[in-house]
C-alpha cells in the first residue's frame, strides 16, 4: 500500500495491499478499498450522500479490487434508506470528474468515460460503457455488456448488450463490438439479432403483435440461448423506470454481420 502526499483517510477505512492514493485523496469513514486500487488526486471516496434525509446513519462504501478512479472522482456511500451501501466492482475504471451516487451498484469490469454524473441506486451490470458526459437517473439498470452513448440522458433502462443514443436515450441495436471482441461466436450473434428484431421489429408495420406477445414468441423460439434469455429476464425483473424507448424508425446496425 503507498499513500502519498496531502490524503486524508477517515476512521474504519479498510485499504487493501498493493492499492495507491497517489496525492490529494479523501477516503472517509467506513469504506474499503480492494487489493490494488489506484485513486489519483483530488478524488473523494465514501463521502456522505448527497441526500437530505441522510441523517448520519453508519452507512458505507465499497471498491472492488484493480479499479481504477481517476483525478476528481466523487463516489458517495450510502443511506439508510437505500441498500446502505455504494459498491462498486473489481477492476473497473472511473474517468476524470464522473460521480457515482449512494445506494450505487456498479459490476465487474465497468468502464465510466470522463464528466459521467448517476443519481442515486443505479445499478450497472458487469462490462458495461458509458460514454462521455452521460446522466443516468436514480433507480435506472443498466444491463450486462450494455453501451451507453456520450452525452446520452438515460431516463429508463437499457437491456443487457443493449446499444443507446441520443440526448434522450434510445435504444438503437445491441452492443455488437462487444460481442465480438469477447469471443461470442457468430452463430450466437446472428441467433441474437434474430432474436433482438423478433423484439424490436425494424418498422412499426413489421408485426401486429404487442409487446408481451413477442416476448413470449422470443422466449419459446430462444429457449436454449443463455444471452437470449438473459435479455428477457432482465425485461421481466421488478423496474422503477421501465424500459429505455426503440428510437423511431430503422435500427442502427453497423456491425457488418
Amino acid at each position: 500500500m503507498r499513500i502519498g502526499p496531502w490524503c486524508s483517510i477517515g476512521p474504519d477505512v479498510e485499504i487493501g495491499d498493493n492499492a495507491e492514493l497517489i496525492s490529494h485523496v479523501v477516503v472517509d469513514e467506513r469504506t474499503t478499498l480492494g487489493e490494488g486500487v489506484v485513486c489519483y488526486p483530488f478524488t473523494t471516496v465514501g463521502m456522505a450522500p448527497q441526500d437530505l434525509k441522510y441523517r448520519g446513519e453508519p452507512t458505507s462504501c465499497i471498491v472492488g479490487a484493480r479499479t481504477i478512479i481517476r483525478e476528481n472522482v466523487t463516489i458517495h456511500r450510502g443511506t439508510a434508506t437505500g441498500t446502505g451501501v455504494t459498491r462498486i466492482g473489481p477492476d473497473c475504471l472511473i474517468m476524470a470528474n464522473s460521480h457515482v451516487a449512494h445506494d450505487c451498484t456498479l459490476g465487474r469490469g465497468v468502464i465510466i468515460v470522463n464528466n459521467v454524473v448517476m443519481g442515486g441506486h443505479v445499478v450497472i451490470g458487469d462490462d458495461a460503457r458509458i460514454m462521455g458526459a452521460a446522466a443516468l437517473h436514480q433507480f435506472v439498470r443498466i444491463g450486462h455488456a450494455a453501451l451507453v452513448g456520450g452525452v446520452c440522458g438515460v431516463e429508463a433502462d437499457v437491456i443487457p448488450y443493449g446499444s443507446v443514443l441520443g440526448n434522450r436515450a434510445r435504444l438503437v441495436g445491441l452492443h455488437w463490438i462487444w460481442l465480438r471482441r469477447n469471443g461470442v461466436q457468430p452463430d450466437e450473434i446472428r441467433r441474437m439479432r434474430q432474436a433482438f428484431r423478433a423484439l424490436y421489429p425494424k418498422a412499426a408495420h413489421a408485426t401486429s403483435a404487442v409487446f408481451q406477445d413477442r416476448l413470449e414468441h422470443v422466449r419459446q423460439t430462444y429457449a436454449d440461448d443463455a444471452r437470449v434469455v438473459e435479455i428477457l429476464d432482465f425485461i421481466a425483473a421488478p423496474s422503477h423506470r421501465g424500459l429505455v424507448r426503440v428510437q423511431n424508425g430503422d435500427m442502427i446496425e453497423s456491425d457488418g454481420a
